[in-house]
């Protein structure tokens, strides 16, 4: 998926329910950078945090650790004991929190998921799609702390690294989130950006996760030209485009694209005073890519 347009480039059962293992905690820092408003508050361990099973910091009752350190400490090192940390001091309890993960969920456009918690730890009712997964890991590396910590090979302050192959094995990889369990399998999803396009990538339950990644990665940049189709400041028949819009299409596409433009019959006023006169439209062949606005020169 591109991230920006969320265009897929490739999928192989996009829609299939499946368990996603760790990949569960790209959801849950979202959903805490979304409601923090301090990254540097100091949380006191609580004893429900304390010896989760499966991948853990070792945290310890009684220590104490800033929201900015859990969440390294979940996306770098998989701490599921991080992620029952943040979710009982953003939720109150694993079900409150839970629920907020399903309304960020729903704001990214994952409609065919259920999350029961924040770790991703077996649990029935807890499920993704790889589409869903995609769209939550591009909605979160839209928030520039996140997309900080993800793409960070070593957190210095708790001299944590991170187990994210990806960052030293792919050209302009910057993310995301690898997950294991037993009922999920090798699931990863991977982040890499090249000449200005950010691509996203989701496999669950896939034995030779990074190198079915690498692959899938390298033959959509191969592929695809990120291409700017609309410009900031182009003028057109009925007003100009006052912002820039770019969409990854195919060699044989780009003659296939059209840009339109019509004048609206009531102009109307926008936020900045500024008068909106008309619309453009870009057509993929006969499919609507996107519309905007065109003001008055």
């Amino acid at each position: 998926m591109e991230l920006h347009s969320r265009r897929i480039l490739y999928a192989s059962n996009a829609d299939k329910r499946l368990p996603m293992a760790s990949t569960t905690k790209i959801l849950t820092a979202i959903t805490v950078l979304e409601s923090c408003d301090n990254l540097q508050e100091q949380i006191e361990i609580p004893d429900a945090a304390i010896g989760v099973e499966g991948s853990s910091v070792y945290l310890k009752k009684g220590d104490v650790y800033s929201v900015e350190d859990l969440l390294y400490g979940l996306m770098l090192r998989s701490g599921n004991d991080c992620a029952k940390a943040l979710a009982l001091r953003f939720g109150g309890s694993i079900g409150n929190f839970a629920a907020k993960m399903n309304e960020t969920a729903q704001k990214a456009g994952a409609i065919e998921s259920n999350f029961k918690n924040p770790h991703g730890l077996p649990c029935d009712g807890h499920y993704t799609t790889a589409r869903d997964l995609s769209l939550i890991a591009c909605y979160a590396m839209e928030n520039p702390t996140f997309k900080t910590i993800v793409s960070t090979s070593y957190y210095e302050q708790r001299h944590w690294k991170n187990k994210n192959k990806m960052l030293e094995r792919f050209d302009g990889a910057n993310g995301v989130k690898t997950g294991y369990t037993k009922a999920a399998g090798r699931c990863l999803v991977s982040s890499a950006e090249r000449e200005g396009m950010t691509l996203i990538c989701s496999v669950l339950n896939s034995p030779n996760m990074y190198e079915r990644s690498m692959q899938l990665l390298k033959d959509a940049f191969a592929a695809y030209q990120y291409t700017q189709l609309v410009k900031n400041g182009q003028v057109m028949e009925h007003g100009v485009a006052q912002e820039d819009f770019y969409y990854p299409l195919l060699k044989e596409e780009q003659a296939l694209i059209k840009v339109q433009s019509k004048p609206l019959k009531k102009p109307t006023m926008y936020e900045k005073k500024q008068k909106i006169v008309g619309q453009f439209e870009i057509y993929l062949a006969n499919q609507l890519l996107f519309s905007g606005n065109l003001y008055k020169l």
